[in-house]
């Protein structure tokens, strides 16, 4: 498990990197998008690396490391939309947007550490397009929560959801050897 720990940190590193040279670029932009926008930007993500799973000839040369990355960013960014609201104009600084990150993906890497030790690591025997199924499922399930308002009967939330499918693409990541 602390290799997977570790695994976890170096991906998280990447994109955390990643997230802030964005923020210093555009500012926070991304926080006038509704939810479900943030949402379908996910479903993008995760549709392109299904077809570039599946088709063997690719206009772009590109690989999925980067939607991945994409899901969890984005991930995170829904995270943070979902408990400050979408807002009318960038209202977040480098610094406070940063640490909105780092305390989503405190949460999601503790949850990804409880699941792991009840799962007993179960991801690590599966396939990469098996997880990108995985995080078009958990993206339809928010869409039908989304539909209903974000209630359900029986359900976890869409924050659950939201840090399954960051976890599902560090997991990828790592099974692809980005983490070495």
């Amino acid at each position: 498990m602390s290799n997977t720990s570790a695994e976890f940190d170096k991906v998280i590193a990447v994109c955390r990197q990643l997230y802030i040279n964005k923020m210093t670029d555009y500012g926070s932009a991304w926080r006038i998008l509704r939810l479900p926008s943030l949402t379908d930007q996910i479903f993008i993500k995760a549709q392109r690396i299904r077809s570039l799973q599946e088709n063997e000839v690719r206009m772009v040369d590109e690989d999925e490391t980067g939607e991945f990355i994409a899901i969890i960013n984005y991930s995170i960014m829904a995270l943070i939309s979902l408990e400050k609201g979408a807002a009318t104009q960038p209202d977040l600084d480098v610094a406070e947007a940063t640490k909105l990150y780092d305390e989503k993906v405190l949460l999601t890497k503790n949850l990804m550490i409880a699941k792991n030790h009840d799962y007993g690591e179960a991801w690590r025997d599966m396939r990469v397009s098996s997880l990108t199924d995985l995080i078009l499922q958990k993206l339809l399930r928010v869409k039908q929560i989304e539909d209903n308002k974000g209630k359900t009967l029986v359900s976890e939330g869409i924050d659950a959801n939201y840090q399954d499918m960051l976890n599902y693409a560090v997991f990828a990541l790592i099974l692809m050897g980005f983490a070495k």
